[in-house]
């Protein structure tokens, strides 16, 4: 509903650019201006844009992932899980890229915006936020528990939750919630990290599950450890360790 790339993580991007990792901040439509799927068609198009310009911004088209918080966090998931949108029939070059991710990067996450399936993980309200039906393009006093899901609806609650996709070849995720937002009725509530975490290990699929709580903040900020999670997945670990 709110919010814009300027709001990127600091700490990560130093992280980041520290390891030698390029860091790319981008914009999305809002859903007060288009509702879904266009939020995570423009991250899509954003990312097929990055993979298209790789060589002349010497980037490794081959080694891409995605961060965010809240909004942010359900599209990189939704990326990490859906099928690649490449289009290789397509006129525009940009198209043809490949839409997957190496991993992805997320705090204070949803796994899915289907009302039905928060309802079942999140105690209290939390289904009934404004986001979700403002993203849906449902009218404001629309009831969860009363009003009609018609098919075309249930399919479009479906394909908006990263969940829905997930399979076995799917990017791993590094995932941090607040303590503080366990709490019911919390859009942010860190169950949706448990859940998560236990339809990936279902899978083989690796997510790191953490929350702020677990770091002495004194001593080691969450960014090391997102960090070494990137260079994994980028392969660069094991890079350095050939170099030796």
């Amino acid at each position: 509903m709110s919010g814009s790339k300027n709001a990127y993580n600091v700490e990560l991007l130093k992280g980041c650019l520290q390891a030698g990792i390029s860091f790319g901040a981008i914009e999305y439509r809002l859903s007060g201006v288009a509702k879904y799927p266009a939020q995570m068609h423009d991250c899509a198009r954003a990312l097929q844009y990055i993979r298209h310009h790789a060589a002349k911004w010497n980037l490794d088209p081959k080694r891409i992932a995605s961060t965010g918080g809240s909004a942010g966090a359900g599209i990189s998931q939704w990326l990490a899980f859906h099928d690649d949108m490449a289009d290789a029939k397509a006129e525009d070059p940009v198209a043809k890229e490949s839409s997957r991710l190496s991993c992805a990067i997320v705090t204070s996450a949803q796994c899915t915006y289907d009302p039905r399936q928060i309802k079942q993980i999140v105690p209290g309200n939390a289904y009934n936020h404004p986001a979700l039906k403002q993203l849906h393009g449902l009218p404001k006093n629309f009831d969860w528990d009363k009003d009609p899901i018609d098919a075309k609806l249930d399919a479009l609650l479906k394909d908006c939750s990263p969940i829905t996709f997930l399979t076995k070849d799917d990017a791993p995720v590094y995932v941090l919630h607040n303590a503080s937002n366990e709490k019911d009725g919390d859009i942010h509530h860190p169950n949706f990290g448990k859940h998560l975490e236990t339809e990936m290990q279902k899978l083989g699929i690796e997510c790191v599950r953490r929350l702020d709580s677990d770091y002495d903040k004194t001593k080691t900020r969450f960014s090391g450890e997102a960090v070494e999670f990137l260079k994994k997945h980028f392969g660069m670990a094991a890079e350095a360790q050939e170099k030796k």
